[in-house]
């Protein structure tokens, strides 16, 4: 883009760059500190499945049983390096995902215009911002165009401010939003010693809320913690009282509370989120924080923006319809004579400097069709910004001989509203905006005035103006949206357009854009001027939201809110802001998106493809679907170690301690990386995205599911304990017994996972989802328990003994009984209960 900057300003080189960089140090309010390998290991070693390792193998050391302190050791060597790929996994995908969501800036070097990360900026940097921009660094204004800046971050006041170098207050400051025009500023301050840096300080201390979701499963672990430690002081005292031995009432207390500790589920919702976060990012949708992924499963509306979201934002100039002539023209009669007033007062009432399509298109039409070019002629010495309901604009110019232009813009009805005309006239106009509209034009008035001396209106209504004509721009829908609201419609998501557009332009855009609505359009003022109750019941029945204003925005996404709600605001201008910053997911265009809607949002789509939000809310679907699958996977594989380890204990069987640590630590092993790692690369289930999105209130698991994760459990117990039985019935001893157990409970763990992959279609019907981690990791599991039978070091470690095959067909043959019935309740599911 030309910018039109004197050439005299060139910028800092690279070695005053450097020299700038080293004195002052970066952009940054806080230092951000990196962990190193000593905070990271500190911080596994104070998980509790890590200490009741540590615990365990000090007492096998403790009493000589070296071959167990080993294998503990070893196995916290395991835990540890599993808890280490996992961080490091979450944080690599977290440092992508921050790369990514650091802002750029434009700033001039080496008489170049660069676009730098925001946290590059040294002090002396010349920095460009423009319109819809936030200003990043405070610093002295050089050179601006038509510049004004909203400081309400820092006054409070809402208004805006228009500044140059001539100023009294010439400067401007970081976290300010630039309204209008362009300003280039020499950067004085930087981080901490910007004045928003001074007073901001207290903000970096601000923990960030944790989510619904994370409060559930955080309580969860919590109560299993609880019970664990009840269950470890029961089994202890119980053992002491009967054997008088406390190291293996120790042992065996240690043992039951490794078996109730389900650690895998923190570090299993860490990866999935983290990892989710970084997928996405590589389909180009950039999100701020991981736990965002969770929210965009539940989204039940989207409110949308028109231009530049669901359109091309191209503005093309389709039509002019001069009022003198009072004859509409195309676009290949441009040229028209007729057609130069308006022409030309459409072009200045623009900025000098457009950076609104609609203005860039106007000032490529003068240039096309107005010769010669009077532009370099003329200065704009005052200015009335954008304002009003409905809202204009008016620009003053005046050349080197005092004479003037003075012209204006804006919403048809502003334009009309301001004219000297009669109702009749008037309503004659409507007609021929609302045949526009009607197509999907997106219509402005133009219209000039004479104004001599310098005392002028405070509001740029009072002018007397004479209108021109319009300007009528088509700005088409994106290609393949129709496609896009279909696949959100049939995943039961409601739309809201919200637009400061035309109730007729919206409607006829809406309907090319395959937008269901069946409900007349509502503005701005009536959202405003509505009771809460009464907003609530509108922004429930209503599709069309026009003439839209920042606040109406907002209190549309508010009032949603308010009815349990879960709120996607996609946008792209400064008006946006608002109601992205307060929907749960504000969704911000990469391209063609303003900065400052860009840091408001807590997503950002990079190609401003739509499509990419329901790429982003099937994600969120699965993920959130894949966690509900690992933690059922986990109660229902829990349950039968805890109760195999405490049963035969409790009741005073043959074999009370058919389990020891070892065996614990190895299934623990087994199903860490099973929920957290198989789990989380769990491909979608194909109705997933035809159901209605979950309400944000439910809880994670319901009873009905926690029911089903404990009768599984439960099933899974029973044919482990009636095989242990079996076992002792034909006097086989407690090596043996345990082989059969163990081998059982191995089985059943790689059915399991299996099994739960879906809680509808069946294992087979799962299988053409491919998942090659969890075939990997079940062929690994099989291996290890093959080892552990019958390579004789490792049986004799273990204290099992080999199987023959009739023997190993039976367990196998056991835990697909008590694996495989949920098979025939999900087929019964499935036929008598269809969704």
């Amino acid at each position: 883009m030309n910018y039109n900057i004197p050439e005299d300003l060139k910028g800092l080189t690279a070695s005053e760059v450097a020299a700038s960089r080293k004195k002052y140090g970066c952009n940054r309010l806080d230092a951000v500190k990196k962990e190193s390998w000593a905070d990271l290991l500190v911080n596994i070693l104070k998980e509790p499945m890590l200490i009741l390792l540590i615990c365990v193998s000090f007492i096998y050391v403790l009493t000589a049983d070296y071959g167990e302190a080993l294998f503990m050791f070893a196995a916290i060597v395991g835990v540890t390096a599993i808890s280490f790929y996992q961080d490091n996994r979450s944080k690599k995908a977290l440092e992508e995902l921050e790369k990514l969501n650091e802002p750029l800036s434009k700033v001039i070097r080496d008489s170049k215009i660069i676009d730098i990360p925001t946290f590059e900026i040294a002090v002396g940097d010349l920095c460009i911002t423009e319109e819809g921009n936030l200003i990043n660094a405070d610093g002295r204004i050089v050179h601006s165009n038509d510049f004004s800046v909203n400081e309400s971050s820092l006054t409070g006041e809402s208004f805006s401010v228009f500044k140059d170098s001539r100023s009294e207050d010439h400067k401007v400051y970081s976290g300010t939003i630039t309204v209008s025009g362009l300003a280039v500023f020499e950067v004085e301050n930087i981080g901490k010693e910007t004045k928003v840096g001074k007073i901001g300080q207290s903000i970096l201390n601000i923990k960030t809320e944790i989510s619904p979701l994370q409060l559930q499963i955080r309580n969860f672990v919590k109560g299993m913690a609880i019970i664990g430690l009840i269950i470890f002081l029961a089994v202890c005292v119980f053992s002491f009282v009967k054997t008088g031995d406390f190291v293996t009432s120790l042992l065996s207390g240690l043992t039951l509370a490794m078996s109730v500790l389900p650690e895998e589920i923190p570090v299993a919702f860490t990866t999935f989120m983290a990892l989710g976060a970084w997928k996405l990012m590589r389909e180009g949708i950039i999100i701020k924080r991981s736990s965002i992924v969770e929210t965009l499963g539940s989204v039940s509306v989207i409110c949308t923006d028109k231009t530049g979201t669901i359109t091309e934002n191209s503005m093309q100039l389709k039509h002019l319809y001069d009022y003198r002539s009072d004859r509409i023209y195309e676009e290949t009669e441009f040229g028209t004579k007729e057609l130069h007033e308006l022409i030309d007062y459409a072009m200045w009432s623009s900025e000098p400097v457009p950076f609104d399509p609609m203005e860039m298109t106007l000032h490529k039409i003068y240039e096309q069709n107005r010769k010669p070019d009077q532009r370099k002629d003329y200065q704009m010495f005052h200015e009335y910004p954008l304002e009003g309901k409905p809202p204009m604009m008016t620009h003053l110019f005046e050349n080197e001989h005092k004479n003037r232009i003075i012209a204006a813009k804006g919403a048809p009805e502003a334009i009309l509203n301001v004219s000297d005309f009669s109702e009749l006239e008037k309503n004659k106009i409507r007609n021929i905006i609302k045949e526009f509209g009607e197509q999907g034009y997106r219509v402005l008035g133009v219209a000039k005035s004479h104004f001599e001396g310098n005392n002028f209106p405070e509001k740029q209504q009072d002018f007397s103006f004479e209108f021109l004509g319009l300007t009528v721009f088509y700005d088409p829908p994106k290609k393949g949206i129709k496609n896009v609201f279909q696949h959100i419609y049939d995943a039961g998501i409601k739309v809201k357009v919200i637009t400061g557009d035309n109730a007729d332009t919206t409607k006829a855009i809406a309907m090319q854009a395959g937008i269901m609505n069946d409900e007349p359009a509502v503005n701005g003022n009536e959202v405003t001027s509505s009771s809460e109750d009464d907003l609530k019941k509108i922004s429930e029945k209503t599709t069309l939201f026009t003439r839209m204003f920042p606040e109406a925005k907002l209190d549309v996404v508010n009032a949603l809110k308010a009815q349990g709600n879960v709120v996607a605001m996609l946008g792209d201008g400064v008006n946006d802001g608002p109601a992205l910053k307060a929907a749960h997911i504000g969704v911000a265009m990469g391209n063609k998106g303003t900065e400052i809607a860009k840091s408001a949002a807590a997503l950002v789509i990079t190609n401003d493809d739509l499509e990419k939000l329901v790429v982003g809310i099937a994600a969120g679907r699965r993920i959130y679907a894949n966690i509900k699958k690992a933690v059922q996977y986990i109660i229902s594989i829990h349950i039968p170690i805890i109760l195999t380890v405490s049963l035969p204990l409790f009741l005073g069987w043959v074999f009370p301690h058919i389990f020891t640590p070892v065996h614990v630590i190895f299934l623990e092993l087994v199903m860490g990386p099973t929920c957290s790692i198989v789990y989380e690369n769990e491909p979608m289930e194909k109705d997933a995205m035809q159901k209605p999105p979950r309400a944000l209130t439910d809880t994670f698991l319901n009873w009905k599911e926690l029911t089903i994760s404990i009768i599984q459990g439960l099933v899974i117990t029973a044919g482990i304990l009636w095989l242990y039985q079996y076992s002792v019935g034909l006097g086989n001893d407690e090596s043996k017994t345990r082989s059969l157990v163990f081998s059982t409970l191995i089985f059943g763990n790689i059915l399991l996972s299996l099994v739960n992959r879906s809680f509808y279609y069946s294992m087979l019907e799962s299988f053409k989802n491919r998942n090659i981690l969890l075939a990997g990791i079940s062929v690994l599991v099989v291996l290890l328990l093959l080892t552990i039978l019958y390579v004789s070091p490792v049986s004799g470690f273990f204290s099992v003994t080999a199987l023959n095959i009739k023997e190993l067909g039976l367990t196998l043959l056991t835990a697909s009984i008590s694996v495989l019935w949920f098979e025939i309740y999900k087929l019964l599911k499935r036929f008598y209960f269809r969704k």
